[in-house]
């Protein structure tokens, strides 16, 4: 039975590795005039297909495919008077062109959370190939809370592990594996 939704077009027909020797390139808006870039100083890591009602996805698309960067590695390089914090009171300022609405890239200010200091970016939005792949899908159920009909559900678990996307509704057991060591520490039930 052929999908008759777009999980995401970057991924709906497999997944392209990444690039071992990849340094960054420049993150540019949907904006036909005056976009904005964002110059990318390293490769992404931890890239991973999200389901969550806060990250930009493209039209028609389930999921955005969304990645970190150290926070040093980013500079809005041309028409940062463009950029706007969507929501400022989210943990995550999502950066995004007043123009096209696109989310050039994520940015947590809390010190004490467990991420600080990597900022999230859409990989898509670069001409450059060889960015790091995504590895897995988070936050499934809920696109549900998006809009997608619960009776797809299956149907969009079993094409995420056909593209090779594991699919969570949290994070994958690394990432929360990390945010738990952080919490366990910051409490002192873990030595620092």
């Amino acid at each position: 039975m052929a999908s008759t939704f777009s999980i995401h077009p970057s991924i709906d027909n497999g997944i392209a590795p990444g690039a071992k020797d990849f340094a960054g390139g420049t993150l540019v808006c949907k904006c036909a005039s005056n976009p904005v870039k964002v110059e990318v100083k390293s490769q992404s890591a931890h890239n991973h297909a999200c389901g969550c009602t806060k990250c930009w996805k493209p039209a028609g698309a389930l999921f955005s495919v969304v990645a970190v960067v150290p926070r040093s590695s980013i500079t809005v390089t041309e028409n940062a008077d463009k950029l706007a914090i969507v929501d400022p009171n989210a943990g995550i300022q999502r950066y995004a062109c007043k123009g096209c609405g696109v989310h050039l890239f994520g940015r947590i200010e809390n010190k004490e959370h467990a991420f600080y200091g990597l900022d999230f970016i859409h990989t898509e939005l670069s001409p450059q190939a060889g960015w790091s792949e995504p590895g897995f899908a988070a936050f499934v159920s809920s696109i549900i809370e998006g809009g997608a009909d619960p009776a797809i559900m299956g149907d969009v678990r079993s094409k995420l592990k056909s593209i090779g996307l594991e699919p969570y509704d949290c994070l994958n057991p690394p990432l929360m594996d990390a945010l738990a060591t952080h919490a366990a520490k910051k409490s002192g039930v873990l030595k620092a």
